[in-house]
């Protein structure tokens, strides 16, 4: 096709109304655009209390009322001028940018396809005063309190060709709804209300983080998030991060900023979602509320007209930082760590009550320290005591008592033959406060699925195959990282090798990727073109099906290969080394195994979900059964 003729012109300056109406293409995409530029001037006069007020989604009409300094009588033309602004003056002041509007061309973009009134009074002002339309306009005395109200009505009514681009109105208002909300988390000790054609929609007053971002993101974010705060020289990352288990299916709950801007920014989301590889695969979304604080002349925040994306200057350390700043707060998620640590009972409780089963009389539980293929873990049993001895703490006992060694053989033979050795156990007081066991000991499995556990708070119910799949994917995570400093990953051989069909290209994997392999703990080799003999596996998985993981390493390794499968998809990898060797539903535990399983839990980071995002265990208060049974009601 040819393209279209195009009348010659003559090089010639550009009308001032047609220059600021191209900035405003850029600067004024919708009327989210100009409530953002009209709050950050008002944040940057250093106002504690904003107002907006919208009407038909802002096209009709955007009010912005603050209580910052004021503008002069005599600056307020120059207020709606291009390129004019208070907040930088030199070079230096742009590399060290420490406001958040400071283009000055936003009010005179605005100016130039809306109709704008601008009232302003100092504190030192007897009244008002006001400029209508643009910097060509007369200064007016008007009325009003200390502060600004920018009144911007008709949005695009020059431009018509622009406006017909706009959404829906209730698009439109949503758009400015999630602007002010995006300011508002970013500055509590700031009171905003926002009102829509003449209703009030929102209100927040000043006050902390904390609870200014429940107000924004609601009790489900409030009740499931972790507070982070770190530093490293100039860095300072602080905040709310979101719960795995409090995942969402859209990335609508991510609210990052950097020294006081919301950002989009691809190497910060990239930084805090490997983060959360470790506990959140798949198409979830984590929720979070983060601010970044660092030198402004460490970031360019003057790459994008709608200053929403950065530029840092040394943005590797930049990463790690925040890395791993929220890798720390999510290692947290344990049952020792975290806000789900059950309270201790007061003094009073450990005296009261039966002294045991059967209540036959008074009595003492002792602890007995069982080896399980757990590790050397701790169970109670109950016994007779003599007459007139203290009365122990019971409320921890597991009430069910039972043997291991008719299920030894589900565990590699470990629990057949315990050693056990017997010592009173009595939880003092100052046990209690250590909190020393958070989810309690086990009382019985439910379905072969649940383990039903009693703590201090009342019922503990725990998916013992969850649990026991974070436990093993952490063992061997650190396992692979150990080598890293020189260790060499624990393997078990076989006493004989385990041999499988294999295809021409399992084979082929095998013979090809012995260094990887090894890596991983493992020793394959072929014994001829269509077999596949297991020497060795990890000791961790050393009670999993042989060939079940052999065929799932060989096919990642040869899916990604070698390097990338320890490398970049080294967590799908363990965790599905960990899920086939997890003890399985319907697996029959002993009470000495389940609690074997709860300490290794609690000694365990991020033990609070799966790989998956899943919690991993609940926690039922005494008093959410009391409800449930009418009790005291």
């Amino acid at each position: 096709m040819n393209a279209p003729m195009t009348p010659h012109r003559p090089i010639q300056a550009l009308p001032d109304q047609l220059i600021s109406q191209i900035a405003a293409g850029e600067v004024v995409e919708r009327p989210s655009a100009v409530v953002k530029e009209l709050l950050e001037n008002a944040l940057d006069s250093g106002a504690t209390q904003i107002t907006v007020r919208l009407e038909e989604g802002g096209v009709k009409r955007i009010a912005i009322t603050d209580n910052g300094r004021g503008i002069d009588k005599d600056q307020l033309p120059l207020a709606l001028a291009r390129h004019a602004t208070s907040k930088i003056a030199s070079l230096s002041d742009l590399e060290n940018v420490g406001t958040l509007g400071f283009r000055g061309e936003a009010l005179a973009s605005i100016a130039s396809v809306a109709a704008v009134t601008l009232t302003s009074r100092t504190a030192d002002a007897a009244h008002a005063w006001e400029i209508v339309g643009s910097h060509n306009g007369s200064v007016s005395p008007s009325s009003g309190a200390h502060g600004t109200t920018v009144d911007v009505q008709d949005l695009y009514f020059n431009t018509p060709a622009r406006r017909k681009f706009l959404k829906s109105e209730q698009t439109e208002y949503g758009h400015c709804a999630e602007v002010v909300r995006r300011i508002a988390l970013a500055r509590p000790d700031v009171s905003f209300s926002l009102s829509h054609n003449g209703r009030t929609i929102d209100q927040w007053n000043i006050s902390e983080l904390a609870k200014r971002s429940a107000h924004i993101l609601g009790n489900d974010f409030a009740e499931a998030r972790l507070a982070l705060d770190e530093s490293a020289g100039t860095l300072r990352i602080h905040g709310f991060a979101g719960l795995p288990t409090a995942s969402k299916a859209r990335a609508d709950g991510q609210f990052f900023y950097v020294n006081g801007r919301f950002v989009r920014d691809k190497l910060l989301v990239h930084a805090v979602r490997m983060a959360y590889q470790d506990v959140l695969h798949g198409d979830r979304f984590p929720s979070y509320v983060l601010a970044l604080d660092l030198d402004p002349a460490l970031v360019d925040v003057n790459v994008h007209p709608s200053k929403i994306e950065v530029r840092f200057r040394d943005s590797r350390s930049v990463h790690q930082f925040v890395f791993h700043a929220v890798q720390r707060a999510l290692a947290q998620t344990s049952a020792t760590a975290f806000g789900s640590v059950p309270a201790p009972l007061p003094a009073a409780s450990t005296l009261s009550g039966d002294s045991g089963p059967g209540a036959g009389g008074p009595g003492i539980w002792r602890r007995e320290q069982t080896q399980t293929s757990f590790g050397a873990q701790f169970t109670n049993t109950f016994a007779p005591a003599s007459p007139g001895a203290a009365r122990p703490f019971f409320a921890d006992a597991p009430g069910v008592a039972q043997g291991t060694a008719a299920y030894g053989a589900l565990f590699g033979g470990a629990a057949s033959s315990p050693i056990t050795q017997v010592e009173p156990y009595i939880a003092s007081p100052e046990a209690m406060a250590r909190e020393e066991y958070p989810l309690g000991f086990a009382l019985a499995q439910l379905h072969g699925i649940y383990i039903l556990a009693q703590n201090t708070k009342g019922l503990v119910l725990v998916d013992m195959h969850a649990a026991h799949e974070r436990i093993l994917y952490e063992q061997l995570k650190n396992a692979l990282q150990a080598q890293v400093s020189g260790q060499d990953m624990q393997v078990q051989s076989l006493l004989i090798p385990v041999t499988f069909y294999a295809d021409a290209i399992e084979v082929s994997t095998a013979n090809e990727n012995q260094d990887t392999l090894k890596a991983l703990g493992f020793d394959i080799a072929a014994l001829s073109p269509t077999t596949l003999a297991v020497r060795s596996v990890p000791t961790l998985l050393k009670n999993a099906d042989a060939q079940t993981l052999a065929r799932d390493v060989l096919r990642d390794v040869r899916e990604y290969g070698g390097s990338r499968v320890l490398i970049e998809r080294q967590n799908e990898l363990l965790g599905t080394l960990a899920c086939h060797t997890a003890v399985r539903a319907n697996r029959i535990l002993s009470v000495q195994e389940m609690n074997a399983l709860l300490r290794q839990m609690e000694s365990t980071e991020r033990a609070d979900q799966c790989n998956h995002g899943r919690p991993t265990w609940v926690q039922v208060e005494i008093n959410a059964l009391d409800k449930l049974f009418l009790r005291g009601q």
